[in-house]
């Protein structure tokens, strides 16, 4: 027999300290009073969730400038005309790796994070999802130590894959967790000090690779990573969850579901447990049927999640923004990981990770902070997003591109961290509208296609592809304005989403959610 806990739900007789507001209660109390709920269920303040979130972000982003940093990447050995070779350094020197298989080193990761992130954004409906990143960021650490150990090259690739499944828990899910508890006037600043930690994140790790590769060895820029994450890991788990907004209870949404399958198959005595259940009592059925339950739970898992991208799918502003986020995230994706070899190779950089890690920190935390402030003020609404997005991508493209038409090394500097801190302005407009879109319970689905969109179409292809170009072309001033032209693609695609009739569906389930809390609060006859 098997016996279901009284705690699954509250007694009967206990009141209950959740409001429930009328239809007529403010938006701007409304959503007060949901931020309280969310955070009540935590130990967490709302800034600490933001200061944690952050750092996790930034960690994660900080490997990716590591393994693309002169000093963790490093270069295969080279001989000029005159015989004089300098020696192979890095990650590629250590296994002799083309440029290609140098690019498919960096998008290796994106296979596991492709994979993983519509499965994370699956199981939220059903485990909490504050400990699925606790789940995501263990498997991140035990990967990140994998990659400071590689003996071989097929190694080190397979350990990125499970870097990037660790990364997607945290991806998926993080920024709903955010959206819910910032407060109702500053979504799109608390959005954009997130995801400011992503160009700063990689600037940091162009600094961090640089000097612990040169000063140690590629395989001591993993290791530290690993033991910053662990503690974040660690807290996952120990910490009390959080839960987010359109989704119940994960414990009790399971228990109710199994016995409502029960129910369909063995008739009214499990009918009358799902009455005690409700009422708080407890109650015991057969294994073999609570075995056929979770199946069919599972089952009904899948279905539910081919219904909802159907949905995702129909929504054409959804779709704009991530075709224009997928042009946007090739550039930068190539931009992250070749920009210290090109300005190396174009303008003899001696120190190319520390420049271009200074210029993207500064820029990243400006430009995407700046994006973040100017929405809320013109009122952060979807058609201001798009016009946000359209205009500095715009702007932002011609000063990149112009840049790399400089022979002067001062004047590229200048005029690429102009459009460095145009196109970073973006982070915040393109993630509120993938978060206000949709429905509330439609938001970790939304940010996972998003983030597989614009990887498997984006910076997965794009490192691979422009070191193709460059061993054809050899040339990587050319390979960097061809690069920088795409720019103007994406700029051409969120201009379309402007005309599109854009409702924020934030508070779409409001009125089912509250008829949802008026009918609990009726005894079951």
């Amino acid at each position: 027999m098997v016996t279901k806990e009284e705690d699954c739900l509250p007694p009967a007789t206990e009141p209950s300290r959740r409001y429930s507001p009328s239809s007529s209660t403010p938006l701007a109390e409304l959503e007060t009073v949901r931020s309280l709920e969310i955070v009540e269920s935590s130990s967490l303040s709302p800034v600490w969730l933001l200061v944690i979130f952050c750092v996790i972000n930034l960690l994660n982003y900080m490997d990716r400038g590591a393994i693309a940093s002169n000093g963790v990447n490093g270069s295969s050995k080279s001989c000029d005309d005159k015989g004089k070779c300098t020696t192979a350094t890095g990650i590629q020197g250590h296994f002799n790796l083309s440029n290609f298989e140098d690019g498919v080193l960096s998008s290796s990761f994106m296979v596991g994070l492709l994979i993983a992130s519509p499965i994370f954004a699956s199981l939220a409906k059903s485990f909490n999802p504050f400990r699925l990143i606790g789940v995501g960021l263990t498997v991140w650490t035990i990967a990140v130590l994998g990659c400071g150990s590689s003996f071989a090259f097929w190694f080190i690739v397979l350990c990125r894959m499970f870097v990037g499944v660790g990364e997607a828990s945290f991806i998926s899910l993080a920024a709903p967790f955010i959206d819910d508890n910032a407060p109702h006037k500053q979504k799109a600043v608390w959005l954009g000090v997130f995801y400011m930690c992503i160009p700063s994140g990689v600037a940091l790790g162009y600094v961090y690779g640089g000097y612990v590769g040169k000063h140690f060895s590629w395989r001591y820029a993993f290791w530290g990573e690993a033991v910053l994450m662990a503690p974040f890991a660690v807290l996952g788990f120990l910490m009390k969850p959080l839960e987010l907004k359109g989704f119940p209870s994960t414990k009790s949404v399971t228990t109710v579901k199994s016995i409502e399958v029960m129910a369909s198959s063995v008739g009214p005595e499990t009918s009358k447990n799902k009455n005690d259940l409700q009422a708080g009592n407890e109650i015991e059925v057969p294994i073999e049927t609570y075995k056929s339950s979770q199946t069919s739970v599972v089952w009904k898992s899948f279905t539910q999640f081919a219904k909802d991208m159907k949905d995702l799918c129909k929504e054409k502003v959804f779709v704009v923004n991530v075709l224009g986020y997928v042009s946007y995230n090739f550039v930068i994706g190539a931009y992250s990981y070749w920009g210290p070899k090109a300005g190396y190779n174009i303008y003899k950089m001696r120190n190319a990770d520390m420049i271009f890690g200074a210029v993207t920190i500064i820029c990243g935390i400006v430009g995407t902070l700046s994006g973040g402030f100017i929405l809320d003020r013109v009122t952060a609404t979807i058609p201001n997003a798009f016009k946000l997005l359209s205009g500095a991508t715009f702007l932002g493209a011609i000063f990149c591109f112009t840049a790399f038409t400089l022979k002067s090394l001062y004047g590229f500097i200048a005029l690429f961290a102009l459009g460095e801190l145009l196109v970073f302005a973006t982070q915040a407009p393109v993630n509120y509208v993938c978060l206000h879109c949709v429905k509330p319970s439609l938001r970790p689905l939304s940010m996972a296609i998003s983030t597989v969109g614009i990887h498997i179409f984006g910076d997965v292809p794009s490192s691979p592809l422009v070191g193709i170009l460059q061993d054809h072309i050899e040339s990587w001033r050319k390979t960097a304005l061809i690069l920088s032209s795409i720019l103007f693609l994406a700029a051409a695609i969120w201009f379309i989403g402007i005309f599109i009739n854009g409702v924020d569906r934030f508070n779409e389930e409001t009125e089912t959610e509250n008829q949802r809390r008026h009918e609990q609060s009726i005894p079951t006859p």
